[in-house]
């Protein structure tokens, strides 16, 4: 809260609020001298007070209160009456009005208080992912990521690129559940992936030592009462051959565009997500399919799979994909994310990341990145 009760955020602007102030009162004032009715409906004022708390400022519930118990004072001394019962009246009307400000300034401290939350999960959220675009000496990497704006909805969708000795290792994930503590467990699985990802000799040492981080990370929350989150991931391992590698930890397949055409690429059955390898007897595999040059892998959380229109229909993400593969967008996860909000017609309700690679073309000249993780 800023001096003066004053407050950023959508409260009635100070037009809004005169407007109202003056036509209510009239109103009501009017009503009660000129119908003559036994039953007097000022005391009915009382209550604008409150609604302004709801509403407005706490600047704006003061004068508010103060409007209504001199409109009170006013109307009595022109209609009469005993000065007891206006009295107590306008005793009745004070109180109520300094009830109003003072849940008024209650209800100020507690937006202002979520605000900051929100304010500092956003920026913590932004914290762990690399800004895009960059480019390696296998592709050239560029995305998208809009977290949502509401401190208890925010999750722990998270990418990373990693150069590492043997090529560019990639990962795109998602925390079950939101709030800090999933992005808690997001920067956990960040540090072990930047560490991993440099150090060990296959894809799949690296998803070892991510399961391990998210085992860690449940065990450290269950001391502290937290739930205990599983996290869906893909990692992919390009080198400067034809072929990638992927690991799909429950998460969502690469579609891939090339030639005009766009398709999912099939890694067969995703193993389980990291967090709960123990509780299968199935070791998790990896998959090699074909990335030639000049193709683009488009990765995403369930953010974009998931958006629903107005009318509950998910977002139709394969369809919008084979549409643009004869010319796809030059910078296509930015396109990709633009239209889910238009399809939904509104604030994404959960986190949106998007990963597009684009693997480089003999002698391409694009953006490089010469940075290492380690």
């Amino acid at each position: 809260m800023t001096e003066g009760g004053r407050c950023e955020g959508p409260y009635l602007s100070t037009p809004v609020f005169a407007a109202g102030l003056v036509v209510i009162t009239a109103t009501v004032a009017a009503l009660d001298v000129f119908t003559g009715t036994a039953v007097r409906l000022f005391p009915l004022l009382i209550f604008l007070p409150a609604i302004v708390a709801g509403l407005g400022t706490v600047r704006q519930t003061v004068l508010a209160s103060v409007w209504v118990v001199l409109t009170a004072a006013g109307i009595t001394t022109y209609l009469g009456g005993e000065l007891d019962d206006n009295l107590l009246a306008g005793a009745f009307t004070a109180v109520f009005g300094a009830l109003a400000v003072i849940g008024c300034r209650y209800r100020v401290r507690r937006e202002e208080e979520v605000r900051r939350l929100r304010s500092a999960a956003s920026v913590l959220q932004r914290l762990i992912v690399r800004p895009l675009p960059l480019g390696t000496a296998d592709v050239v990497v560029d995305g998208l990521y809009q977290p949502v704006q509401e401190e208890p909805m925010v999750g722990g969708d998270m990418y990373e690129v990693a150069v590492s000795p043997r090529g560019t290792r990639v990962l795109i994930a998602d925390v079950q559940g939101k709030g800090l503590p999933a992005i808690g467990t997001a920067l956990a699985v960040l540090g072990s992936f930047r560490e991993a990802a440099y150090r060990e000799e296959t894809l799949n040492g690296v998803v070892e030592a991510l399961e391990n981080s998210v085992v860690r990370q449940n065990t450290f929350a269950a001391t502290t009462g937290e739930p205990e989150r599983l996290v869906t991931a893909l990692l992919l391992d390009i080198g400067t051959g034809l072929e990638a590698e992927a690991v799909d930890c429950g998460h969502i397949a690469p579609y891939m565009i090339h030639g005009g055409v766009a398709r999912q690429v099939n890694l067969g059955e995703p193993s389980v997500p990291l967090g709960v390898a123990a509780l299968t007897t199935e070791p998790r595999t990896s998959t090699r399919f074909v990335f030639p040059p000049g193709a683009t892998l488009v990765l995403c959380t369930d953010g974009v799979t998931e958006a629903r229109d107005p009318a509950g229909e998910f977002y139709p993400l394969a369809e919008r994909l084979r549409a643009w593969a004869p010319d796809p967008p030059c910078r296509l996860a930015q396109a990709l994310g633009a239209d889910v909000r238009a399809f939904t017609g509104t604030d994404p309700r959960d986190d949106i990341a998007i990963v597009t690679l684009r693997r480089r073309q003999a002698r391409d000249d694009g953006p490089r990145d010469t940075r290492t993780t380690s």
